[in-house]
């Protein structure tokens, strides 16, 4: 008898951000080495529309049913509605990038697969504070540009920055929302106070490379030149650090460096793979390694 091959429901937060395009990529990468199926959506960074996509996979006939989805969530919640819903239908569940607290009490229930792959997001923050100790080693002020309040993964990075950033450093704090054209919106807003006249500012660090180029792009408008020149030979750095955006910014000079943080959709198609087919049981959370990019020691003070 042929074994019907395995369909994943994967659901990413935008298709306008370069890890959420990269764990796409790892996504598709995975099925073809596990012969899978994928089926990718995005919820253009709203969690209405990203908990409407999973119910309606949820409530779909049996036979168009996906075995197990794959999701990081937008919102400040990880769907506990949705994900009760999915396991009741014997949908597998693996939750990415996010810490959520009903994961311990479905697995006790559930006949899926239940479990959360995430980066670690406070060490993300500790290494980024490392970096800014390297490149302000007499201290200084910061442009410090953070993701969504209600993300946890935004939450965690700034904790862990504040762990390891010496008190020398003094940050001024921004919020913008993964994307490039919203830190571009939120650091040209701040261009308008007179506080921002008055901030002595030595380095730009995001949350993200692409909130960081965006960061300079408000800059680079900055109608006075010499100014506009100032801002821009400060170091900006960023986190990700995706072989074709923050690792080849960080060669160009764009940025002064970011923090590489591997993809984990295929991790969690792996583990999917090993519980479903294998009958392998699988641990309630796994981490991925980040690291710093160029290594701390090779970080210089401009």
């Amino acid at each position: 008898m042929d074994m019907k091959k395995l369909r994943f429901l994967i659901s990413l937060t935008t298709d306008d951000n370069d890890y959420q395009i990269e764990q796409a990529q790892s996504a598709e990468q995975a099925a073809r080495n596990f012969g899978v199926e994928v089926q990718i959506l995005y919820a253009s960074n709203d969690a209405i529309t990203q908990s409407t996509q999973l119910l309606k996979a949820v409530q779909a006939g049996e036979n168009m049913r996906p075995d197990a989805i794959i999701f990081e969530p937008v919102g400040g919640t990880a769907l506990p509605q949705v994900a009760r819903a999915a396991v009741s239908a014997g949908i597998g569940w693996a939750v990415l990038n996010r810490d959520a607290g009903y994961i311990p009490e479905l697995r006790k229930i559930s006949t899926a697969p239940v479990f959360a792959v995430s980066s670690d997001h406070v060490e993300i923050g500790r290494i980024q504070g490392r970096q800014f100790a390297a490149l302000l080693p007499k201290g200084g002020g910061l442009l410090y540009i953070q993701g969504p309040t209600e993300n946890s993964a935004a939450k965690e990075r700034t904790l862990g920055m504040q762990e390891t950033k010496p008190s020398n450093i003094h940050f001024t704090l921004l919020k913008a929302q993964w994307t490039e054209e919203s830190s571009h919106r939120s650091v040209r807003s701040w261009l308008k106070l007179s506080t921002s006249q008055k901030a002595a500012i030595d380095l730009i660090g995001a949350q993200d490379d692409s909130m960081a180029i965006g960061a300079r792009k408000a800059f680079e408008e900055l109608p006075n030149e010499s100014e506009q020149e100032r801002w821009l030979k400060l170091p900006f750095t960023g986190c990700d650090g995706l072989p074709k955006t923050g690792q080849a910014w960080v060669r160009s000079g764009l940025l002064a460096a970011t923090i590489y943080v591997p993809p984990n959709t295929g991790q969690a198609i792996e583990m999917l793979v090993q519980a479903l087919e294998h009958k392998k049981p699988q641990p309630e959370r796994a981490l991925t390694a980040a690291t710093s990019i160029p290594a701390l020691d090779e970080l210089k003070p401009r």
